[in-house]
């Protein structure tokens, strides 16, 4: 059985995730509001923003920035992008 939540980036009830994706209480936030489709958005483009912008995963600040850019990716705020990305053709 899925759970369903009100996803806070798409503003309708969506699939969620099956557990919370991070510790604490950001993990449950996300949890309780945020659906899988929106996380599975957020992890490609922090996987190209590390990629592209060679990131340190061991710099504290970096992991701020992630988590600053996330939020902002949740709340459908403007995101850094990866410069020099382009997108796959369909």
């Amino acid at each position: 059985m899925t759970r369903t939540v009100f996803c806070r980036k798409y503003q309708q009830d969506m699939e969620g995730l099956q557990m919370p994706p991070l510790p604490g209480a950001k993990g449950q936030d996300i949890y309780d509001n945020i659906s899988r489709q929106a996380w599975e958005e957020w992890q490609a483009l922090q996987t190209r923003l590390i990629n592209e912008k060679r990131l340190n995963m061991l710099d504290p600040d970096t992991r701020n920035y992630l988590m600053a850019q996330m939020t902002r990716f949740f709340n459908n705020e403007e995101t850094d992008s990866a410069e020099g990305y382009v997108p796959p053709s369909q």
